[in-house]
């Protein structure tokens, strides 16, 4: 048996999943970061690993903040699980754009695994995508705003 139990951990993720929205729809990511432990881990596959809150906080706010990725609006869940044995939360993240209005929905998903320390924070994240396909689906999103903004179908 776990030290939490799966309530704890759902509420935690809940928590988790609406402070990434307010993230993305306002742009200020404090909410996000301060679900982490001050001693937290954070181990991005193409960005690399950071320590401490702080560190997690200052690269979330310098990667989304800028243009296209301050596009991405909304992080949908697709399926998650929680492993109440080792208080950890699994889940495939779709990266969402901004909706453009051309019936197309512009989404990459990503691996996340999440490492439950209680008090309603974590200590661990972890991200894996194809960074190709990331990237790929980004470009297919410019060049549609790009040809809805000049007019064209």
């Amino acid at each position: 048996m776990g030290r939490w139990n799966r309530e704890e951990l759902e509420q935690a993720f809940d928590r988790y999943q609406a402070a990434a929205l307010k993230g993305a729809q306002e742009g200020d990511w404090r909410d996000w970061a301060d679900m982490f432990t001050r001693d937290a881990t954070y181990f991005e596959h193409q960005y690399g690993r950071f320590w401490g809150r702080e560190a997690i906080f200052e690269w979330i706010t310098g990667v989304m903040k800028p243009f296209p990725a301050s596009s991405m609006t909304a992080f949908p869940i697709r399926w998650y699980t929680i492993d109440e044995d080792r208080g950890w939360v699994i889940c495939e993240v779709l990266n969402r754009m901004e909706d453009l209005g051309d019936g197309e929905i512009y989404q990459e998903p990503n691996i996340t695994i999440l490492h439950y320390a209680g008090n309603g924070l974590f200590s661990y994240e972890e991200d894996a995508y194809d960074r190709q396909r990331m990237g790929e689906m980004v470009v297919r999103w410019m060049t549609a705003r790009e040809r809805l903004s000049a007019g064209g179908e």
